[in-house]
């Protein structure tokens, strides 16, 4: 195990882990690297990041990054003034985007070069954005051995069974093997705090989403319904999940602060589920704990076993990744059982297997939104599927890593985040 909570739940800001917040990332560092007669700078994408990167604000991204910005510090509401003033700075910083070209390695490739004032080139560096935020320079970075390593949800729930150990109460106990306790439950604290402000947000802040779709926020109106409606309709949980799922990833197309988990695109469905353990399942601070570090557990999985990033394994990547996190979670949150934990992960991502990455536009908007508001009522129902079960089941959740990994492999490079197949191409008139 090398990924920690703080690594997988990320404050940042919109619209994409991916192509916003590890390019964000990727331009500070390689501005912090900069000798001082550097005189300007050229950005390269390529892959993914060339062909989406307009509707994720890639290039913007970027700028930020190059004006010394980090995603969790930016203000989302000084954006424009930021870069106004790196424009006028003095450091001429220049983006293009290669369509047709993609580096080896990962579809999400970036090139930096500084040039001093006489054009000679005085620093280069290639980086790959490979999801959630996550750059492919962070690997070199050590970390200290944790007292309960696992790299298989196998190893995982037997090292809970020789431990008598809960999964959450391992997590916390490998994590303080990076930090304290106090640190991690005070991270953790603000994480939620970032979640529950984004839902809070969302859910009364009215207009059109930019980008040029003209898609409505929804989230406000379907609140003042349900409010309005007082339904005794048994179904209108799942309506209110819907309407907390949507709140974030409106707020998250729409630039503004939210928690990666584990991406941007999918980083409704976590806020949402939580939401429904806290206002129907009588939850607890102590049961939201137990949710993040459960839902970083499986998350550590998929990240150290396959991939997070739609660019290389499509949706499943993402939304499914998320939906498998907060199932388990939601279960661990209840006080369900190591097995019931590794059963719910396990039918959170069995049937998000194959989902494609095609937002319209390139823009994390159509059909993103609904896809967390549909993610999030499938984790609730695979955690109660899981908590059902007296049993046992066939499929682990080691298998169903691996096979959707290998479908993502599989999977051709235009339904990965591309925009040039899917509903990307089918529903242009949106």
């Amino acid at each position: 195990m090398k990924t920690s909570v703080f690594d997988l739940f990320r404050i940042g800001i919109g619209p994409s882990s991916s192509h916003t917040v590890g390019p964000m990332r990727a331009a500070r560092e390689f501005a912090l690297s900069l000798p001082a007669d550097t005189a300007s700078v050229r950005a390269e994408l390529y892959g993914s990041l060339a062909l989406t990167g307009k509707g994720h604000a890639t290039d913007r991204a970027i700028l930020l990054g190059l004006a010394g910005e980090t995603p969790a510090g930016v203000d989302p509401d000084r954006v424009d003034e930021i870069l106004r003033k790196y424009a006028e700075s003095g450091r001429p910083s220049k983006v293009v985007f290669h369509k047709d070209l993609t580096l080896p390695g990962h579809p999400n490739g970036m090139k930096f070069t500084a040039f001093d004032a006489s054009g000679s080139v005085v620093r280069t560096a290639t980086v790959f954005s490979i999801g959630g935020g996550f750059l492919s320079t962070d690997t070199a970075q050590a970390k200290a051995e944790v007292p309960f390593p696992f790299r298989s949800g196998a190893e995982l729930l037997e090292q809970c069974r020789e431990h008598s150990l809960p999964v959450w109460r391992l997590m916390l106990e490998n994590e303080r093997a990076w930090h304290t306790e106090s640190e991690i439950h005070a991270y953790l604290g603000d994480v939620w705090r970032v979640m529950k402000e984004c839902v809070d947000r969302g859910l009364r802040t009215e207009g059109i989403l930019p980008g040029g779709l003209n898609v409505r926020r929804r989230a406000p109106g379907l609140r003042r319904r349900l409010l309005e409606s007082g339904s005794k309709d048994p179904l209108a949980v799942m309506d209110w999940v819907n309407v907390f799922a949507m709140a974030v990833n409106e707020e998250n197309a729409a630039g503004s602060r939210v928690v990666t988990a584990p991406t941007n695109g999918a980083s409704g469905l976590i806020p949402a589920v939580g939401h429904y353990y806290l206002r129907w399942c009588e939850g607890t601070a102590g049961g939201i704990i137990r949710y993040l570090l459960t839902a970083g557990a499986i998350g550590v999985l998929y990240k150290e076993n396959a991939s997070i990033s739609g660019a290389e394994v499509g949706c499943q990547g993402e939304v499914g990744v998320a939906c498998s996190m907060a199932a388990a979670g939601l279960v661990s949150a209840l006080e369900g059982t190591n097995d019931q934990v590794e059963h719910a992960a396990e039918i959170g991502m069995e049937h998000n297997l194959g989902m494609t990455c095609d937002p319209i536009g390139g823009l994390v908007q159509i059909p993103c939104i609904e896809r967390n508001a549909i993610g999030a009522v499938k984790a609730i129902n695979a955690c109660r599927m899981a908590m059902q079960e007296t049993e046992g089941h066939k499929v682990q959740l080691d298998q169903v890593i691996r096979t959707m990994y290998q479908t993502g492999l599989d999977m051709q490079s235009r339904y990965k985040e591309t925009s040039l197949a899917g509903l990307a191409v089918n529903a242009v008139e949106c």
